[in-house]
């Protein structure tokens, strides 16, 4: 009877909404209040409590203990660790190292310098200067006269080897030879090279001015002749030839195939415009107008039968929502994005045109 009262109170809701949502508000009743109200409180205490009592307590107590047990741990370290090793240094190694370099000063100062001192002067110094005499004596007495001996015997080797061959060969038989290669080179020269040199030039002069300069002479006046007789005329005629050839043949042919060109491009240009009119006359005139009389009306028709039907499933399918679940019918969003965002509601149909104005009179 309740939920009778209550669809007659709101006709806008449906059964089945009344169904679902009086389980729904209980359950929130009892068990979603309940826990959002604990959990607000215990949020506000935990608040509470880290800004009046965690807050302080780190201030006030933990900072305190943690820097002195930061102090406490420092000392121990050191301590530990760098107090040791400081008084090691400081109070052992440091007085042991004087100790020992003093000690080492000493030692060197009173004992290894002066005994090294008195090694050198009646030791290593005498020693020395007998083995330098020595050594002189054995190079003035020994060594230099053996060395002389060797030099000379070198010496007399290398002549008998290496010069009084070569001495012997120049003076007793290279420059006997040479004298006599010379004199026979001078005589030959004398009494042969020097008539028959003065025979071949006069010989190479008569040639030359008997008989080179002469051909050379004629043979310069044939080719002038030739040039000017023969070769000048017949260039001058094959050039006086091409002129007339490019002035009276070549260049009426090219004006008149320039001519036939253009003649032709007007006939070419003429025959498209034609064939364009008779395609436009048999093709695409009887085209357009089979589409703006045949095909626009019937694309119109179709297009307000598919609007009717369109329109009738969407009021269909709204009446179908709206006694499921009440409310007024909602557009969905397919139709709300093909309808680009209207507002104008589904159920709504389109007005009908206006028929066209008729003539008054």
């Amino acid at each position: 009877m309740e939920l009778d009262k209550r669809q007659a109170a709101d006709p806008g809701e449906g059964c089945l909404v009344g169904v679902i949502r009086v389980p729904v508000k209980i359950v929130a009743l009892i068990v979603v209040l309940p826990v959002r109200v604990v959990w607000d409180l215990l949020v506000a205490f935990g608040q509470a409590v880290r800004r009046h009592v965690l807050g302080p307590l780190c201030v006030y107590v933990l900072q305190p203990v943690l820097r002195g047990i930061g102090r406490v741990l420092t000392v121990l370290l050191k301590l530990v660790f760098v107090w040791p090793w400081a008084g090691l240094w400081r109070y052992l190694l440091v007085p042991v190292g004087q100790g020992l370099a003093c000690v080492w000063r000493g030692l060197y100062g009173q004992v290894l310098a002066p005994a090294g001192r008195f090694l050198t002067a009646y030791l290593l110094r005498p020693l020395g200067e007998a083995l330098a005499w020595l050594a002189r004596g054995g190079m003035r007495y020994l060594l230099a006269p053996l060395a002389k001996g060797v030099a000379w015997i070198g010496w007399a080797l290398g002549m008998a080897l290496f010069v009084w061959p070569w001495v012997g060969l120049w003076r007793y038989v290279l420059r006997p030879v040479g004298r006599g290669a010379v004199w026979l080179a001078a005589t030959a020269h004398r009494y042969v090279l020097t008539p028959v040199g003065h025979g071949l030039a006069w010989l190479a002069v008569a040639v030359f001015q008997y008989l080179l300069r002469p051909a050379g002479q004629g043979l310069a006046r044939l080719v002038t002749a030739l040039y000017r007789y023969l070769l000048r005329p017949a260039g001058l005629g094959l050039a006086w030839l091409a002129a007339a050839l490019y002035r009276y043949v070549l260049a009426p042919l090219g004006q008149v195939l320039v001519w036939a060109w253009h003649v032709a491009g007007r006939i070419v240009r003429a025959v498209w415009r034609a064939v364009r009119l008779v395609g436009w006359v048999v093709v695409g005139w009887p085209v357009s107008q089979v589409y703006r009389h045949v095909l626009t009306p019937v694309g119109h028709v179709v297009r307000e039968v598919w609007r009717t039907v369109r329109t009738t499933v969407r009021q269909v399918r709204a009446d179908v929502r709206k006694a499921l679940f009440g409310g007024p019918g909602r557009e969905p969003a397919r139709s709300r994005a093909r309808t680009l965002g209207s507002t104008t509601a589904v159920s709504n149909t389109p007005a009908p045109e206006s028929p066209l104005p008729q003539r008054q009179g």
